[in-house]
């Protein structure tokens, strides 16, 4: 509840998992570290919990799948983590003439029955081989860009010349919608693609930002191979794994400390923090740095500037805990077609449309979504009773949500619609309700839980609801500012170390590892 000492060599404002890397860095480096955490668990987004009362399923609540967390971080650091891979990249269920026998699988090491699968839903070999080109140009480019995330910022004309004028101009250069109806031919397949575009991402396939290309290019270099995986044991395995890392180094943790201001003058900062969920007294700690692990708007907020326009996310997520699996209209194996990622109404038309009518400020119908099981790769999140008896999880991420839609929503009917939306949308491929296969929490209420922009906002300090703190930006420079690591504010000894650090979103460490780098930097 209060830190041990009144001064340090660096304080970390924020206990989610980019603050736990950067203290396990600092104080391996022989650093004197205090991370300082408002809520009473660390981890921020990545933890897990048992959200049903007498239901025994630990569910990674917030995020939950791992791809951008590099190979070297976990090496570095020791951890002791499983990240299984998923054998089914992805299932999507196909509704055309009035008929939802159709679907689209896609493996993870694509083989006969992927191709099998595009030729029965396309009529042709066409677009499987133009699939295979695409994600062959993508590979290229995570190739290129995985191995600089954590080395100094690589200029945009010195990975131009690495990934090829063409494959630069397919994927970075010119709105995603322009490469994909370009490059594809078929609804499904287009919109495939196009939903790593749209996680966590409010736009069009064409918006001239480039928003949607940012977000899909993280989708994609994870590792070098853009492969998400299981986190075994849940997301709060993860957290457990880095909070164990930071204590071994010897960094402080201390939690139910909210910070409320920094001051920073670029010799030495100092962090103001509250205790007693805001209700105990105030207090003071220094250090020679300070890092914002909270997102850039929460951070300008506790440096006392006002103004500045608020991020805003675009998703609603429902997390549930079944009795059984749910059978498919198609006659597809629920084993198989739940487990990778479940789209449901994202087809390239669809995703556009819904876009459309939520920038009017009206909640689309159907609303898009996918869904994901954990446990059918990794069933050790359950209690030894659910796992005998064939319980399952779910997790439905819906896109083309904002946070405006949301921004009156005091008495929770319209995230009570959309989650209806969500379900019915899910239901029109299924051969019996979902309702039906929903396991009953110990007071009989069905197992499940919605999580809006809103909720995101309060419980976990995400301005608008935004999961990336903002939207993500690219992992290079066009010229060199002198930002080395892309974590640099206006103050020298004041560094964001989170999501929002210029390499930041997802569950990567990366903005953890290049803060905490900048600061060993500038110690010298």
């Amino acid at each position: 509840m209060k830190a041990r000492r009144d001064r340090y060599d660096v304080v970390v404002v924020g206990g989610g998992h980019n603050a736990l890397i950067a203290a396990a860095y600092l104080g391996r480096a022989g650093l004197s570290v205090c991370v300082l955490e408002r809520a009473d668990q660390l981890g921020g987004a990545a933890v897990s919990g048992r959200v049903f009362a007498g239901v025994d399923a630990r569910l990674s609540r917030y995020s939950y799948l791992v791809s951008l967390l590099p190979d070297r971080i976990v090496a570095d650091l020791g951890l002791r983590l499983s990240l299984a891979s998923r054998p089914v990249a992805s299932f999507t269920p196909v509704r055309r003439d009035g008929r939802v026998d159709l679907g689209l699988l896609v493996e993870r090491q694509a083989g006969p029955a992927t191709a099998e699968s595009f030729r029965t839903l396309t009529g042709s070999g066409r677009e499987y081989a133009a699939w295979c080109d695409f994600y062959a140009d993508a590979a290229c480019l995570a190739e290129v860009v995985a191995p600089t995330l954590l080395d100094p910022l690589p200029t945009a004309d010195e990975l131009r010349r690495r990934v090829g004028g063409a494959r630069w101009e397919r994927l970075v250069a010119s709105p995603l919608g322009v490469t994909l109806e370009d490059t594809f031919e078929d609804d499904t397949v287009r919109g495939v693609v196009l939903t790593d575009a749209l996680i966590g991402t409010f736009a069009s396939a064409h918006d001239p930002s480039l928003r949607q290309n940012r977000c899909f290019l993280y989708h994609l270099i994870g590792n070098g191979t853009g492969e998400w995986r299981v986190p075994v044991g849940g997301m709060g395995a993860v957290t457990a794994e880095l909070e164990r890392a930071a204590r071994v180094a010897g960094a402080e943790l201390v939690t139910g400390a909210e910070v409320v201001r920094i001051d920073a003058d670029g010799r030495d900062a100092e962090v103001a923090y509250v205790t007693d969920g805001g209700g105990g007294d105030e207090w003071r700690v220094t250090g020679r740095f300070a890092l914002a692990g909270a997102a850039p708007a929460v951070l300008e907020r506790l440096r006392g500037r006002a103004g500045g326009s608020a991020p805003e996310g675009a998703q609603v997520k429902i997390n549930m805990v079944l009795d059984r699996l749910p059978r498919l209209r198609s006659g597809h194996e629920p084993r198989v077609a739940f487990a990778g990622t479940f789209h449901i109404d994202e087809g390239y038309a669809a995703l556009e449309s819904a876009h459309a009518v939520a920038s009017a400020g009206r909640l689309p119908d159907p609303l898009p979504s996918e869904v994901y099981c954990h446990t059918l790769t990794d069933p050790s999140i359950l209690g030894p009773e659910l796992a005998v008896h064939g319980v399952h999880t779910l997790t439905l991420f819906g896109l083309q949500t904002p946070a405006r839609l949301f921004a009156a929503d005091h008495d929770g009917s319209v995230l009570d619609e959309a989650v209806r939306r969500h379900v019915a949308g899910l239901d029109a491929y299924l051969a019996e309700p979902l309702a039906g296969c929903l396991a009953r929490d110990a007071d009989g209420r069905p197992c499940l839980e919605a999580v809006g922009p809103r909720d995101l906002e309060s419980t976990l300090a995400m301005p608008g609801g935004h999961i990336f703190h903002g939207d993500l930006s690219w992992p290079w420079v066009e010229d060199d500012d002198g930002d080395r690591w892309g974590v640099s504010t206006d103050v020298a000894n004041l560094l964001v170390c989170g999501s929002g650090a210029r390499r930041g979103g997802g569950v990567s460490g990366i903005g953890g590892h290049n803060a905490a780098v900048a600061v060993l930097e500038r110690s010298r």
